[in-house]
């Protein structure tokens, strides 16, 4: 039932993935294949290749492949071949990522229900870029105070764009407000919530886990649309108050 979604050539290691499963090949024969994909989207049909040739007038070489079919489980993968590793593909924040998962699974040994494991990490995120938002808001609250301020010289220096500029940097190094405070902390926080996206959307650990009532599977999406239409509604009045 799954889509084929990526499909990739690494060195000596091929294979074809959908966002929980893969069938892959690594090759640790003493001549590196030349790797070749054929598939069919439309019957959903894929095979690969392998295409040795030698480069010397030996009369025998070793072949050995790993075959592997099955969940891209990490702690199953890295039992098998380290370089199995590599079908798990968190972009390129993945050194973030890593810790995510570890901290997911903590706290599943904890509390022995994915949904709630994934609660308390989204919350152990927000606790840990809090102090960049924190410093955002502060930003663009002074921002805010001093608009009325600017304003008013550029209204009294309208001639003069030299005065202008210099009348605003001085305002705003009185008042402490920066432009770029409020955009570059939101930036900072950018690749921790990629990264677990990326957890979460590539945990083979949520494939099928129930989470409470009508959420039997967090790997799909809720059928009755509720929490899409709460997290509305809750963005919503997050910005009213802000």
């Amino acid at each position: 039932k799954e889509n084929l979604q990526d499909t990739r050539s690494l060195a000596h290691l091929s294979s074809i993935s959908s966002q929980y499963f893969s069938i892959a090949s690594l090759d640790q024969s003493q001549i590196i294949p030349k790797i070749s994909l054929f598939g069919d989207l439309q019957t959903r049909d894929a095979f690969i290749v392998n295409t040795y040739l030698p480069t010397s007038q030996k009369e025998e070489f070793q072949f050995n492949q790993l075959l592997y079919a099955g969940p891209k489980s990490h702690d199953l993968l890295k039992s098998i071949h380290s370089d199995f590793l590599q079908l798990i593909n968190y972009g390129i924040f993945g050194f973030i990522a890593a810790p995510l998962l570890f901290l997911m699974k903590w706290y599943h040994g904890i509390f022995p229900n994915w949904g709630i494991a994934i609660i308390f990490l989204t919350l152990t995120v927000r606790f840990l870029v809090l102090p960049l938002y924190l410093m955002s808001v502060k930003s663009m609250k002074a921002m805010q105070k001093i608009q009325p301020m600017m304003k008013a010289l550029q209204e009294k220096h309208k001639e003069d764009p030299l005065t202008l500029n210099k009348e605003i940097m001085a305002l705003m190094k009185e008042h402490k407000a920066n432009p770029l405070g409020g955009c570059l902390p939101m930036l900072l926080q950018i690749p921790v919530f990629f990264a677990l996206y990326q957890v979460i959307a590539s945990s083979i650990e949520l494939y099928q886990s129930p989470f409470f009532l009508w959420i039997t599977d967090l790997s799909q999406h809720d059928h009755f649309f509720v929490l899409p239409v709460l997290m509305g509604a809750v963005m919503f009045v997050q910005q009213k108050i802000t």
